[in-house]
């Protein structure tokens, strides 16, 4: 080879070689019908699996459906399915240190989960009074297929709502969050921008409460979490302040009769949600620190 090139030999692929290589941590950003079939694979070497389709991340059939998956050996996949742990560290850390299988949850997913599950878990929350996602994303988080949706022709200059009643990251919701389909509406809009959400979250507290009330639940629920930043009422996240790192910031407004909540919640799409959150899986798959080669 000139000068200083090395020769890389290629070879066919082959799970044994990847095993006998010591590969013990694999990452999936595959289509959702080859994760389904290439997890088990790499599970029965030994190597742990990183998944960041929605091959693995619902449990319920009639959620999964949305995805028309197709298993050669349903039996293996159900009780591979059984055991995968969704992975939301701030949710679900323990169980991802244990993990054989983690399913990178979605980027719209994550904001609102992380927006909601706090005050859920307190009880706070009037569920069946409804609630209500309004998400914004770039472009970038509209998906990879080449369309006239995302089109530069399109998406600039433009906002535009999609997938309204049926978007795939609804059952994540639903499943994650313990609520019932209609305890709460998310429909998703595209912004002429590369990268980033805003989620705005409108909810009705069972009882009038205090904005100090509010602010001490999510420290309580955040203090072990270091990529989750907490802004003081009444300053609330931009998408700039979050771009390019793997923070998901949260913040909020309280009306004054004490019992309406604006939740307003901001990430990186292609970080927080997506590959920088399945490094922090790694991370505590690995026993390091959760935001290690993050901060």
């Amino acid at each position: 080879m000139p000068g200083n090139q090395q020769a890389h030999e290629v070879f066919p692929f082959n799970w044994e070689r990847i095993a006998d290589t010591g590969v013990e941590v694999l990452f999936l950003a595959t289509p959702h019908e080859q994760s389904r079939e290439w997890a088990p694979q790499a599970i029965k070497q030994g190597i742990k699996v990183i998944d960041l389709s929605g091959a693995w991340r619902l449990k319920d059939d009639a959620n999964r459906k949305v995805y028309r998956l197709k298993d050669a050996n349903p039996e293996h996949a159900g009780r591979l399915q059984t055991e995968a742990v969704y992975g939301c560290p701030e949710l679900h850390r323990n169980e991802i240190r244990q993990a054989r299988l983690v399913a990178n949850p979605g980027c719209y997913a994550t904001s609102i989960i992380l927006a909601l599950a706090p005050l859920l878990q307190a009880g706070l929350v009037d569920v069946q009074h409804g609630i209500i996602c309004d998400a914004k994303s770039g472009v970038s988080g509209a998906g990879k297929a080449a369309t006239a949706k995302n089109h530069f022709m399109h998406a600039a200059d433009n906002l535009s709502a999609y997938a309204v009643f049926g978007h795939r990251h609804t059952g994540e919701l639903l499943e994650q969050l313990h609520l019932a389909a209609d305890q709460i509406q998310f429909t998703p809009h595209l912004l002429p921008i590369p990268r980033g959400i805003l989620s705005t979250i409108y909810l009705r507290l069972k009882h009038a409460t205090d904005a100090a009330v509010i602010s001490a639940v999510f420290q309580d629920f955040y203090r072990p979490s270091p990529l989750v930043r907490l802004h003081t009422s009444p300053q609330l996240p931009e998408i700039q302040h979050v771009v390019r790192t793997n923070f998901c910031d949260l913040g909020f407004a309280l009306a004054a009769d004490g019992k309406r909540l604006v939740m307003v919640s901001c990430l990186d799409n292609l970080l927080k949600g997506a590959a920088g959150q399945a490094v922090q899986n790694m991370n505590l798959m690995c026993g390091w620190k959760e935001e290690e080669g993050l901060l």
